[in-house]
């Protein structure tokens, strides 16, 4: 896999503030570095990645989830000769924006900021890493490399909403170094994938603990008829739990080597040669064969009807959506209680939004119930 070094990213165009390189580490490692020693990654283990926090010890949180995508990542990248470093880097950040109670709380919050501007967890995650980390003397936030911050931008690909970005980060505040329009580099497309093979698979598998569905459910899926008919005969009480680790492990196998000759397919349909061929493209160069796209998207909608419509999942989430609601009337009331006046006076709504999006869901939780 050599031929492919060249279209990786192992030099770095610098930082928005200048630092001196270190003689030990390259800038992604003490980018990777940076974000695992950030309260805001620290707070991710209280985080709902779909069952609220307070649900049970042994389902997925934020921190476990973006631990497992850096997994993924890492393996992909390594297997195509690119910088792990980087793709972790992207992995480890890409959900330090999200609110408490997941997508439940991430709605309620744009829904309560809907006049100042709006809420989007992937921008969220650049505020937090460019303003709000503040831990060095000589600038705000972790000042991470060029490349991490444009990663992490398009973490959807290239950014389609450029007022939006300039309303929640300003767009001058990158300095000119990122061409907003292009797709980012292929360890970022990894980690961003990386992050949906993750989450399908292990939602199947924290919906099949919580008991939402059965293992032998997920022949409706087509992809997992064939997995599953693998070890039918083996399955019994003793080891359904085993078999149920089995049958996610092999999926992820699957999807992996499924991914990496589609990439490796399209870096040569695109002769893709040079780091600078990667931005003149036009789609993603890192994807699925279209049988496993068509897959996924079987998956998306059994897990949704099978979990995240779940009624038991959905009073959870709506419970989550009131507490967000109440906190953010609350707040605005009495910012100062809660919120310093520095931050305060630059925006005073954006710093509520802030504040709240940086909850934990325990803390959000003993606040709603202290102050309702």
């Amino acid at each position: 896999m050599k031929k492919y070094s060249k279209i990786g990213l192992f030099k770095s165009k610098g930082r928005i503030f200048k630092e001196s390189l270190s003689k030990y580490r390259s800038p992604f490692q003490r980018d990777r570095d940076r974000i695992i020693h950030s309260a805001s990654f620290r707070r991710l283990k209280h985080k709902t990645q779909v069952f609220v926090n307070t649900e049970g010890d042994h389902y997925r949180t934020r921190i476990t989830h973006s631990m497992e995508v850096a997994q993924i990542a890492r393996s992909i990248t390594k297997y195509l000769n690119l910088n792990e470093d980087l793709a972790e880097t992207l992995s480890l950040a890409h959900d330090l924006g999200h609110t408490p109670f997941g997508h439940a709380g991430e709605e309620s919050l744009n829904e309560c900021m809907e006049e100042f501007g709006g809420f989007d967890h992937n921008l969220q995650t650049l505020r937090i890493i460019m303003f709000l980390e503040n831990k060095y003397l000589k600038f705000n936030g972790l000042n991470l490399s060029i490349e991490t911050l444009e990663g992490l931008l398009k973490h959807n690909g290239p950014v389609q909403d450029i007022d939006l970005v300039d309303n929640l980060i300003g767009v001058k505040k990158f300095k000119d170094k990122i061409n907003f329009y292009t797709y980012p580099c292929l360890e970022a497309q990894i980690s961003a994938i990386s992050d949906d093979i993750a989450y399908n698979n292990h939602d199947i598998q924290d919906g099949i603990n919580a008991n939402l569905f059965k293992l032998e459910e997920l022949v409706e899926i087509n992809f997992f008829k064939g997995i599953y008919k693998k070890y039918k005969k083996k399955i019994n009480k003793q080891n359904y739990k085993i078999a149920t680790y089995q049958i996610i492990r092999d999926s992820i196998d699957l999807m992996i080597k499924d991914l990496i000759n589609n990439t490796k397919k399209n870096i040569t349909t695109n002769k893709i040669k040079t780091l600078k061929d990667i931005n003149n493209t036009n789609s993603l160069l890192v994807d699925f064969s279209e049988k496993v796209k068509n897959s996924e998207s079987e998956i998306r909608f059994f897990l949704k009807s099978k979990m995240y419509d779940n009624r038991n999942v959905l009073t959870k989430n709506n419970k989550g959506k009131s507490i967000i609601k109440k906190l953010f009337l609350k707040i605005k009331q009495n910012p100062k209680k809660y919120i310093t006046m520095d931050q305060l006076r630059i925006n005073k709504y954006r710093a509520i939004s802030d504040f709240i999006s940086g909850m934990t869901d325990r803390y959000a939780i003993n606040l709603y119930n202290k102050i309702k």
